[in-house]
């Protein structure tokens, strides 16, 4: 059982939470029994994984305070991961595309979205937050585990590529056929000059205030784009159960 704050488990799961280490690391970590259950379904194996001491848990036992001051929740937790980051290229038949969303929660979010509506991937272009940051990895309620993610240029995003824009462009208007990249860019500033320019159409979110928040305007978008598509049943059904974990 570990019963030292000094020892290096312990250390390197604290560094974790620091975007620089995990970025040279390339690990991040999962607080809670529910998201290390999330991994455990999608397939994930973890790095590291420390428990409450008598919590029950599988893992290896941390004195319960000890645990908890490693751990980026106020309340602390009974169970840490570690896990290897994974990336992939941007793939469809449906993508969503990230542009300067830097609050980690709207990201976390998007994820979760992305996998119940049952989108291919989440690719994440300039300025957005890190989506293995711990508020990110809370907010995706598992689907940082099941959502492919993608670092791109724009000229790789698969298919045709709508730009979110509020009260431009036509209607949004779904379901679509064939590959689609959805561009989704930052509540302030919206999309840049040069993502604008790379996409191939235009349309907006009929709406009475002025614009939504990232997470809430590409959720959605993508109900639209998937209108009727899920419809069958059993489809997109498990995405639900694993984001609610």
């Amino acid at each position: 059982m570990i019963a030292s704050a000094h020892n290096e488990r312990l250390k390197a799961v604290r560094s974790l939470h620091r975007r620089r280490a995990r970025e040279k690391a390339g690990r991040f970590v999962a607080e809670g029994e529910d998201l290390l259950g999330a991994a455990e379904a999608a397939g994930w194996r973890a790095v590291e994984r420390l428990v409450a001491a008598g919590s029950g848990i599988a893992g290896t036992e941390v004195e319960p305070a000890l645990l908890a001051a490693a751990s980026s929740l106020g309340s602390g937790t009974r169970a840490i991961g570690v896990y290897e980051q994974r990336w992939s290229a941007p793939v469809g038949p449906l993508c969503v595309y990230l542009h300067g969303v830097g609050d980690p929660g709207n990201v976390g979010a998007v994820l979760r979205s992305a996998l119940a509506f049952g989108a291919g991937s989440v690719a994440l272009g300039p300025g957005c937050a890190d989506p293995f940051g711990p508020k990110a990895v809370r907010a995706s309620m598992g689907a940082i585990f099941a959502v492919p993610l993608a670092r791109a240029p724009l000229d790789e995003l698969p298919g045709e590529r709508i730009a979110l824009v509020a009260g431009e462009g036509e209607p949004l208007a779904g379901p679509v056929s064939g590959e689609t990249t959805l561009l989704v860019g930052a509540e302030r500033e919206g999309l840049t000059r040069e993502a604008l320019a790379a996409a191939d159409r235009v349309a907006h979110i009929p709406i009475r205030s002025e614009s939504l928040n990232a997470a809430m305007a590409a959720t959605v978008a993508l109900y639209e784009l998937t209108r009727g598509a899920l419809a069958a049943p059993g489809l997109g059904q498990q995405a639900h159960r694993i984001g609610n974990r």
